[in-house]
């Protein structure tokens, strides 16, 4: 096998051109790692201070009444800057402390008493720098039990924090969530120790995909039946079908190969990863993160966007909780317009193919009779749109309830619940089922990137149209050109749409 050089290498990866002989990483500062580090940095910083106020109750032996205790601690003997300095320093002590120890991070990479753990620890060890931050100011005059206190109490609200973030993470790696979809090339003693240790520990977020071949290689195991879905030619197509976020080069390969896969990676907008013992000439500065017990480096980064990302769930949520309180009146008279129309259920409850091909139930009001699916075949000849879809004018599936809520789109508001979910978005490709999904071609699943949507261009720029092409030209125009400015020019478009009461 032939080794790949620095110089090569540097050119098509994430290291920056090469400066007096060595490459320096670039880091990607909106990582999601990175955005997740912030959001539990500001978490543990809200608990320090509710660990301040009821240390500050239970340490002056009374409740913190506007006036007493803002007199209290004003009054104690020590300068107020004194005191804002010695909490600032216990806060930034502690983020240290708990970073050095690895408990910020999007994955979660130790066991839960292991965790709990580290977060004693790190909490005792910022309470005993404050000690020795007041010893050192020989400062008598702060009360020792409000320190005690608030060290305690601070262990306490951090411990619950993090089993709150592993909840929470663990419920939406549940759902497919968050996760990251891995394929690990090589089929070696390596790879299916890679293989076992994802499988084993869901926690990290990972979702191992299958094995990729090398040809012609030496370092062949007995992998599990069906595990291998290819060979190393094949990556592209698979990376796309799978809808891949990882590759791990679990075996080293020629330099040649090496440079195929940064280009695939690139092209894919993949996460390449390699086991530092293979590459340890490409790899000098990059830094080393563990899947699990084994330590991987990037030689490729993915542009995650995810600072505009978390901007757009945000908002998803902001938005669509106000319109579930505005509209829950008319929401209510739809419920019992729908059941004294016709008999039946008042939802239509369908699975739809989401983000990354992962089943959920959408919700909507029903809009037409109980047996329509069964029709459907019967009508199949009368379909007005091309391609895919089933579209027709006068649908005798449709209730007259139904009519009048599809004209308006009234039939998609519970699709809200949808979206406080994380199952959809309020902008985004329609959700497609799964008989639509099996006779997609490989490029048409490149709609399936990003999660559906109640609206989007199709909707509001051709929803008459019959042409299956352009419905899926308009989605993924959508997900190569998405933005915020874009999503809230849809939902300007969206209003108007509706009021002119276009729907069918």
């Amino acid at each position: 096998m032939s080794t790949i050089s620095l110089n090569t290498l540097s050119k098509q990866s994430v290291f920056s051109p090469k400066i007096n002989g060595l490459s320096t990483f670039r880091r990607n500062p909106a990582s999601r790692a990175s955005v997740t580090m912030v959001m539990m940095m500001a978490v543990d910083i809200l608990s320090v201070c509710a660990a301040l106020v009821l240390a500050l109750t239970l340490g002056l032996g009374r409740w913190l009444v506007p006036g007493e205790g803002l007199k209290s601690i004003i009054l104690s003997g020590t300068p107020l800057s004194w005191q804002l300095g010695y909490l600032a320093w216990f806060i930034v002590t502690l983020l240290m402390v708990t970073r050095h120890h690895g408990l910020y991070g999007h994955t979660l990479t130790y066991s839960k008493w292991n965790e709990q753990r580290k977060v004693v620890q790190s909490c005792l060890t910022a309470g005993l720098l404050l000690c020795g931050a007041m010893y050192m100011m020989h400062n008598v005059a702060i009360s020792r039990a409000v320190v005690v206190y608030l060290v305690c109490l601070t262990t306490v609200l951090f411990c619950a924090s993090r089993v709150g973030w592993r909840y929470f993470a663990f419920r939406r790696y549940e759902r497919g969530l968050d996760s990251r979809n891995v394929i690990v090339v090589g089929v070696s003693s390596m790879g299916l120790a890679l293989c076992k240790q994802i499988e084993r520990n869901r926690h990290m977020g990972r979702v191992f995909k299958g094995f990729v071949e090398i040809p012609d290689s030496n370092a062949v195991a007995q992998a599990p039946t069906g595990s291998v879905i290819g060979s190393i030619d094949q990556l592209r197509y698979l990376a796309r079908l799978h809808f891949i976020d990882e590759i791990i080069i679990a075996e080293c390969c020629p330099a040649a190969m090496v440079l195929n896969l940064v280009d695939i990676a690139r092209e894919c907008c993949i996460e390449l990863l390699v086991i530092p013992g293979f590459y340890d000439g490409v790899t000098p500065e990059a830094p080393i993160e563990y899947l699990g017990e084994f330590p991987v480096v990037s030689i490729h980064r993915r542009n995650e966007r995810v600072i505009a990302s978390s901007i757009k769930r945000a908002t998803d949520v902001l938005l669509a909780g106000i319109a579930v309180l505005l509209l829950l009146p008319i929401s209510i008279a739809i419920a019992l317009w729908v059941k004294m129309d016709t008999p039946g259920p008042v939802f239509y409850v369908s699975e739809r193919i989401g983000k990354k091909g992962r089943v959920f139930h959408c919700f909507k009001f029903r809009t037409m009779v109980i047996n329509a699916e069964r029709l459907k075949d019967s009508l199949a000849e009368q379909n007005e749109r091309k391609g895919i879809l089933f579209k027709m004018k006068n649908d005798p599936r449709i209730t007259r309830a139904g009519g009048i809520l599809r004209k308006y789109s009234l039939d998609e508001l519970p699709q809200l619940l949808n979206v406080l979910r994380g199952d959809m978005s309020l902008v985004g490709p329609r959700p497609p089922i799964a008989s639509e999904v099996k006779q997609y071609e490989l490029e048409h699943l490149r709609r399936l990137e990003v999660s559906p949507g109640l609206t989007g261009l199709w909707q509001v720029r051709a929803r008459q149209d019959p042409s299956f092409e352009r419905y899926v030209a308009l989605d993924l125009a959508y997900v190569e050109n998405w933005s915020i400015w874009l999503d809230l020019k849809i939902l300007v478009r969206t209003a108007e749409v509706v009021m002119r009461g276009t729907g069918s």
